[in-house]
C-alpha cells in the first residue's frame, strides 16, 4: 500500500512537470523537446512522432519524428493521406476522445492496420499511441508515441494519463505556436533573406513519386525561407510540401462524396514571414504531375487563425473579425445582435490578449503579422 501511494505521489510530481512545460511559454521546438523528455516519466515510449498542423485543414506544418521514424516519412505521410486506417489524425480531432491506442482500435489484431503491417512492424514497432492536441475545438498538433513491438502494448491507465494530459498539452502548443509566430520570428527574421513581399509566387513540379522534376527561381527562393527542422534529409521534400502533396492524392481518390478541407498549409519561414502552400494537378503528357504553389499569405487571410492561437472566444472572434473590417461598434451591434456594452466587454478581452490598447493598434498587430507591445497611453475602444 505504501508503495503504491509513493509510487502515485511521483507520478503527480512529473504530471506537475509536464504542466509546468506548458505554462513555461517557450517556442514551439523548445516546447515538444521539454514535453516529450518529461512525458517519457510517465508514459514510457522508444520513438514518438510529435508535429504542428494548420488548424483550418489539419494538414502538418512541422514535425519532429525520432528514429527509426524519420526514415519511414513517406510511407507514413501515403499512409496518413492516402488510405483507409484506423485512429487517423483527422478523426481523432473531431472524436469526443482524441486519445487512442492501435491496439484499442484494432481489439488487439494489430495487423489488420495497414499502418501496423507497412510501416510500424519493419521498423520493429508494436503499439502506437495517438493523440490530437484540440482546444477550443481547433486542433494545433497531434502526438503519435511508439514502444517496440511486444505482445503488451499501452495500457488503459496510460492512455487515461494521456487523455488527462492533452487539453493542457494542447493549450500549451497553442500558446508556443503564438509565441514563436508573433515574438520570436518576428523579433529575430533572418536578415540573409530577400523581403517576401518581392517574392512572386514559386511553382515546385512534381512526379507521381512526389519527386521535383523542375521549379522556378521563386520557388527556390521561398523554400530557402523554411525552418532547417522542417527538410528530414538534404536530398528530400519538407515536411509540408510533402504533407500537401500527398493530401491532394487523397481527395482525388475520395470515393465518399465527403468534402475535403484544401490541399493547403500556412506556415511561418525563417524570415518571420507567413507562407501559403497549396497543391494542385497538372495535365502533362509526359505523365501524372503535382504543381505547388509556394507564396506570402496575404495578412488578412490570416485573421481567424491568429485570433484563435491568441485564445479568444469563438464570441469575442466574431467581434474582432468585424473590427479588422473596418465596422463601428453601432454596426457590431446590428450585424452580430449583441449589445454595445457586450461588444465592449468582447474587445477589452481582445485588446488584453494582445497587449494592446486600441483598435487602430489591434488591426496593425494582426494584419500586420506582430504581436504589440503594451504601451502607456490609452487608445479609443
Amino acid at each position: 500500500m505504501a508503495g503504491a501511494t509513493a509510487a502515485a505521489a511521483r507520478q503527480e510530481r512529473h504530471v506537475s512537470d509536464i504542466l509546468a512545460v506548458c505554462r513555461a511559454g517557450l517556442d514551439a521546438d523548445a516546447f515538444r523537446t521539454g514535453v516529450l523528455s518529461r512525458l517519457r516519466t510517465v508514459v514510457p515510449v522508444d520513438a514518438a512522432f510529435f508535429a504542428t498542423v494548420d488548424p483550418q485543414t489539419l494538414l502538418f506544418t512541422s514535425a519532429v519524428a525520432e528514429d527509426p521514424l524519420g526514415s519511414a516519412t513517406p510511407q507514413f505521410l501515403e499512409n496518413e493521406f492516402g488510405r483507409p486506417d484506423v485512429n487517423k489524425f483527422a478523426a481523432l480531432a473531431e472524436a469526443t476522445d482524441p486519445v487512442s491506442s492501435l491496439d484499442r482500435a484494432t481489439g488487439g489484431h494489430r495487423d489488420t492496420s495497414p499502418r501496423y503491417r507497412e510501416v510500424m512492424a519493419p521498423l520493429g514497432l508494436g503499439d502506437e499511441l495517438r493523440a490530437a492536441l484540440v482546444v477550443r475545438n481547433r486542433c494545433w498538433g497531434v502526438l503519435c508515441l511508439h514502444r517496440q513491438k511486444s505482445p503488451t502494448g499501452f495500457s488503459t491507465d496510460e492512455l487515461r494519463l494521456v487523455h488527462r494530459l492533452v487539453p493542457h498539452l494542447a493549450e500549451g502548443l497553442r500558446a508556443a505556436l503564438t509565441g514563436c509566430a508573433f515574438h520570436t520570428a518576428q523579433s529575430f527574421p533572418d536578415q540573409s533573406l530577400p523581403p517576401a513581399e518581392s517574392t512572386p509566387p514559386g511553382i515546385l513540379i512534381l512526379d507521381s513519386s512526389l519527386t521535383p522534376v523542375s521549379m522556378s527561381s521563386e520557388a527556390e527562393q521561398w523554400l530557402a525561407d523554411f525552418p532547417t527542422h522542417l527538410w528530414p534529409g538534404s536530398s528530400e521534400l519538407p515536411i509540408p510540401v510533402r504533407t500537401v502533396a500527398a493530401h491532394l492524392s487523397t481527395v482525388e481518390q475520395a470515393t465518399t462524396g465527403q468534402s475535403q478541407p484544401p490541399s493547403s498549409v500556412r506556415l511561418r519561414g525563417r524570415s518571420g514571414q507567413w507562407l501559403s502552400l497549396h497543391a494542385t494537378r497538372l495535365q502533362d503528357p509526359g505523365g501524372p504531375r503535382i504543381a505547388v504553389v509556394i507564396q506570402a499569405v496575404p495578412p488578412t487571410e490570416l485573421g481567424s487563425m491568429l485570433l484563435s492561437a491568441h485564445g479568444l472566444t469563438a464570441a469575442q472572434q466574431r467581434v474582432a473579425a468585424l473590427i479588422l473590417r473596418g465596422r463601428s461598434t453601432r454596426e457590431i451591434v446590428a450585424e452580430l445582435h449583441i449589445s454595445a456594452n457586450t461588444v465592449q466587454e468582447h474587445l477589452t478581452a481582445t485588446f488584453d490578449k494582445f497587449g494592446v490598447r486600441s483598435r487602430r493598434q489591434l488591426v496593425a498587430s494582426v494584419l500586420g503579422g506582430s504581436a504589440a507591445t503594451p504601451v502607456a497611453s490609452t487608445g479609443s475602444r
